[in-house]
């Protein structure tokens, strides 16, 4: 059965794994920022430290930032993708990237796992306050469409962004 936890480093060789299985491509929803140095222990242990941190309304994040709260998608004790729920939009983010954002591991697909993260932080949006969320996905990701079309995505449009195009989405709650 899979959970959502909290981002640990005592997943990090799971993690890593992961991580060569993704190659260059950007995981979504996992908060990785240009300069992170994620494969030193330290430098993993930071990453942890920072995403926890983004979730704390009372720390302050950086510009062009909004808080967000990050989980992980394991399955029998491995890494399998990552989720994270922006607690507000800013300009950028109401153009494309949206309230959630996620990821699953690519030998971990095509098992359910995305939709079912999704329909795990809806509820958890719902109980933080938020009315309806914006979901997007890269236009030709038909895979991510059906995902959030199945948690109750309604297609407001299809328009290029600054993440390129991308089919926006949003979700009543």
């Amino acid at each position: 059965m899979p959970e959502l936890i909290e981002p640990t480093v005592e997943l990090r060789e799971s993690w890593l794994e992961a991580a060569a299985e993704w190659g260059d491509t950007h995981q979504d929803g996992a908060g990785i920022h240009e300069g992170d140095e994620l494969g030193t222990v330290e430098g993993f242990g930071a990453w942890i430290s920072r995403l926890r941190e983004q979730s704390d309304e009372s720390v302050a994040v950086g510009p062009d930032r909004v808080h967000a709260s990050y989980w992980w998608i394991v399955e029998d004790g491995e890494y399998a993708g990552a989720i994270s729920l922006r607690h507000r939009l800013n300009d950028q983010l109401l153009d494309a990237g949206g309230h959630i954002g996620y990821g699953v591991r690519p030998s971990y697909r095509r098992r359910g796992l995305a939709s079912w993260a999704l329909g795990e932080v809806l509820t958890r949006a719902r109980e933080r306050g938020l009315e309806r969320v914006l979901v997007s996905c890269a236009a030709e990701n038909l895979a991510s469409a059906r995902t959030i079309e199945r948690n109750g995505g309604v297609l407001e449009d299809v328009r290029e962004t600054w993440l390129g195009l991308a089919r926006r989405y949003w979700i009543e709650l």
